[in-house]
């Protein structure tokens, strides 16, 4: 039996963002989670705006609208989608308006149309972490919500996406508080798109940025951005000009370039160092430990120092049994380098060893802390071939 849509009916927070269509809405408009119609029927309504397409999750609502909507200029298209699962990558927007369920789910009485999940916000992180592949460069998304759906971590998504957003309009009603948001892409966005990066995501925050993920050339990379309240040299071309001197080397990921606030590199993907140690072989562990300590010693030999390598499984992404090492903004030319003694010290260490003798290798403790001492002392072949040694 064909089940019954549950349609939206207008209410005060479709009237309230009903209220900034008509200034905001141009061009090619994008209505999510169209519900009655009536925000797609407004923006019709404006000689600004030349095509509408109205998406919603049930395809009851889309036969709903299509039946009841009159749409004599065929502006508005109609089409069932979960938000930007059945919209191609390559259609953008000019106006994006969404008027989302934004409660926290009652597991007691379901709704489709107000449930935004445990929290209240789960479907507008959601849409936010996919928006902007869809909005044009100078586009609007106008978006809906209650306070209930936690406007703090909204705030926080917004600009980890690397939005602007402006507050509009608020109106309160009974136990809550509805906000309307013009969202914008930032400059820092609509920059990156100028340099041909498409898919931009959000992946990590760092200490002195956040990182993002993208397309760059049909390949995957890693986006390092300045944080904006920095005010020392800027990290990213920091970092930018160790990849480039250490790249010749085979060292870090390819840097394709970088500008003041962010740099562009290739994505390393793969194991970290301690999960390597717990998921491979003997073999395996033992020969990427060796193309390591290799590297380390390259970089000794260079008069560099990468601090953290005291520490590598933050550092260090085993991707095809390689050691590819990340992060370079702490790198230093320095008389007295100790990335091998770091290293040493790092394998030597009781939580490692424990991981390492698991898979039947053996690191001996005093052996390769007195060979480190000796190497220390004279950095030269025959001296790291004896560190090496002691790991069996």
């Amino acid at each position: 039996m064909k089940s019954k849509p549950i349609i939206y009916h207008p209410s005060e927070d479709s009237f309230l963002i009903q209220k900034h269509i008509k200034e905001y809405a141009k061009g090619n408009v994008l209505e999510i989670g169209t519900g009655s119609g009536i925000l797609s029927q407004e923006a019709a309504a404006s000689d600004n705006v030349k095509k509408i397409l109205a998406i919603d999750i049930q395809k009851g609502v889309i036969e709903h609208c299509k039946k009841t909507i009159s749409n004599e200029d065929k502006k508005i298209t109609f089409k069932q989608s979960d938000l930007f699962s059945k919209i191609t990558k390559t259609e953008k927007f000019d106006c994006i308006i969404f008027n989302p369920p934004y409660l926290p789910t009652n597991p007691r009485a379901p709704d489709i149309t107000i449930d935004a999940g445990k929290k209240g916000y789960e479907i507008i992180e959601r849409f936010l972490n996919e928006v902007n592949m869809f909005l044009a460069p100078h586009g609007t998304v106008l978006l809906l919500f209650s306070s209930f759906s936690k406007k703090n971590i909204i705030d926080e998504c917004i600009k980890k996406n690397l939005l602007e957003a402006k507050q509009i309009d608020q109106q309160h009603i009974s136990f809550e508080t509805l906000y309307v948001y013009a969202i914008t892409k930032s400059s820092l966005l609509q920059d990156l798109e100028k340099h041909k990066i498409r898919d931009i995501h959000y992946f990590a925050k760092g200490k002195r940025g956040l990182v993002y993920k993208g397309v760059y050339s049909g390949k995957p990379v890693v986006v390092k951005t300045q944080h904006p309240d920095a005010i020392t040299l800027s990290t990213v071309q920091f970092e930018a000009q160790w990849l480039k001197k250490l790249n010749p080397h085979k060292i870090g990921p390819k840097l394709f370039f970088a500008t003041e606030h962010f740099l562009v590199m290739e994505l390393i993907e793969g194991f970290l160092f301690e999960e390597y140690l717990v998921t491979q072989q003997k073999k395996e562990i033992l020969s990427m430990i060796k193309k390591l300590l290799k590297q380390m010693y390259l970089f000794d030999s260079l008069g560099i120092n990468k601090y953290e390598m005291n520490h590598p499984d933050k550092h260090v992404i085993i991707r095809n049994r390689i050691p590819v090492m990340i992060d370079f903004e702490r790198c230093r030319y320095t008389e007295d380098p100790k990335n091998i003694t770091q290293v040493v010290q790092f394998l030597s260490s009781g939580r490692i060893t424990i991981l390492l003798e698991k898979k039947g290798i053996h690191v001996d403790k005093q052996g390769i802390q007195n060979a480190a001492r000796l190497y220390k002392m004279s950095r030269n072949k025959e001296n790291y071939d004896r560190i090496i040694t002691f790991i069996k």
